[in-house]
């Protein structure tokens, strides 16, 4: 089918391709030309592969490892800050779960705020880098708790998600057949700056203190980030998106049943997500471990996370989303209720931490497979990137309800030095809540078995 589409003085002339069973997946892209006034043709970089789509996801790469590498490893910060910041132990955790809270909640206003500017989406790139670095500059001045949530927390989030939302329009433009297997890629990335992250982090902190990490993590990110940042570009010009005006967002499938019901999972998986890592390097040192081993096993999850999303986005691309979601359900129930459960043997915490990052951590990576099930539903103007930043914001409310929720579970917990195992190390309340989350999290899938999900 072709399709012949004129804007001002710009010229889109698209082949595409649908399969004969599923008239709601996106277009195949095979060729895609633009004419100039003058007549001479000229051809767009090709979707799914070559040179620049290449370039773009080691862009997207990078600015995932980045942004959100570093607020990932909060757990060597966590145990730093408790120990330095007495009397204020119980604020701690509100400086993590804060900036992935809001890093998270915050994607929905980006989105939109981009794609209805489209000028603004380089520009916001930039300036969002620039905030982020000026926010961990901040905070290694901070001489409170509160003034850490402020910089390391609020400001962080803010530069971050300005700096790295963009990414996502872009992504419907350079990868359309393969986007989930894209998506799998940049997912993993946060897991890959996760491992190498904390080790260096948790030996800078020991040594030189938490202002001088700060200060070494904001030089290391203007290093890595900054040759990214001219390949974060469109695939189609934005004089096309210009000409054609303020650009409209489909929201129908908000009425969808089929969108609540995986959007209310998703927030209450991500409510207990987070809480391994930000409390295991504690829990550790709390059963005699050493601070190491807690690092190591935040780096565990984190890395973990790499063959979490590459697993459950090659199945994205050949399953129904439902059964992603239950592999990461069912998987991490195991993780939590039986190795750390048991983790108060030193290989039962590294494994514990390994299987929940593989199976927790690759939850995530179903979001765009959400985005074509909701297409599939009726809603086949539903885009990837804004499905994506809902459930972004669904996990951020999880987030940020967990951090006081998991502070007061941790200061009541009733069964410490009482129960046995892990549930008497004082922790025993976060790993209930993690399990029992994780298991509804994976409720889509029997929703889908009564037929409320198609």
């Amino acid at each position: 089918m072709g399709v012949d589409q004129r804007a001002g003085d710009i010229e889109l002339s698209t082949v595409v391709e649908r399969t004969e069973d599923d008239q709601s997946q996106d277009l195949e892209v095979s060729n895609i030309f633009g004419r100039a006034e003058d007549g001479e043709v000229f051809s767009l970089p090709p979707a799914d592969g070559g040179k620049d789509a290449w370039l773009f996801l080691i862009s997207c790469v990078i600015f995932e490892a980045v942004s959100w590498g570093f607020p990932f490893s909060f757990g060597v910060f966590q145990a730093y800050y408790a120990q330095h910041f007495e009397g204020n132990e119980s604020s701690v955790a509100a400086i993590g779960t804060t900036a992935t809270g809001l890093l998270y909640v915050s994607a929905p206003f980006w989105f939109v705020l981009n794609k209805m500017n489209p000028r603004w989406r380089r520009p916001s790139v930039f300036v969002g880098f620039v905030v982020m670095i000026a926010s961990l500059i901040g905070a290694s001045f901070a001489n409170s708790v509160s003034q850490l949530i402020a910089t390391q927390g609020v400001m962080y989030a803010i530069g971050a998600s300005m700096h790295y939302y963009p990414l996502f329009i872009y992504l419907d433009e350079w990868f359309v057949q393969r986007r989930n297997f894209a998506f799998g890629c940049i997912c993993a990335a946060c897991g890959a700056g996760g491992v190498v992250i904390p080790f260096a982090l948790d030996w800078v902190l020991r040594t030189y203190g938490f202002r001088t990490a700060l200060r070494v993590w904001a030089i290391v990110a203007v290093v890595l980030t900054t040759p990214a940042l001219f390949f974060m570009k469109p695939r189609l010009p934005v004089r096309h998106h210009t000409n054609v005006g303020p650009q409209r967002v489909e929201m129908g499938y908000l009425k969808s049943r089929t969108f609540w019901i995986l959007q209310c999972a998703s927030i209450v998986q991500g409510l207990g997500f987070f809480l391994p890592s930000v409390y295991l390097s504690s829990f550790a040192q709390s059963v005699g471990f050493t601070a190491v081993d807690g690092t190591l096993a935040i780096a565990l999850i984190n890395g973990a996370q790499i063959v979490g999303a590459m697993f459950i986005g090659y199945l994205g691309d050949r399953c129904h989303v439902t059964t992603g979601i239950l592999v990461c359900s069912i998987g991490s129930v195991v993780a939590v209720f039986v190795f750390w459960t048991f983790a108060t043997i030193k290989p039962m915490l590294f494994i514990f931490a390994f299987l929940y990052g593989v199976y927790a951590g690759g939850y995530s990576t179903t979001w765009s497979g959400v985005a074509k099930t909701v297409r599939e539903n009726g809603y086949p103007g539903a885009e990837t990137g804004m499905i994506i930043s809902l459930f972004s914001c669904g996990k951020g409310i999880g987030a940020v309800v967990s951090g006081p929720l998991s502070e007061a579970l941790v200061k009541s917990d009733s069964w410490k030095s009482k129960a046995p195992f892990a549930f008497g190390t004082g922790y025993g309340s976060l790993l209930v809540m993690t399990g029992v989350t994780a298991f509804v999290g994976g409720s889509a899938w029997y929703a889908k078995q009564f037929k409320l999900i198609h």
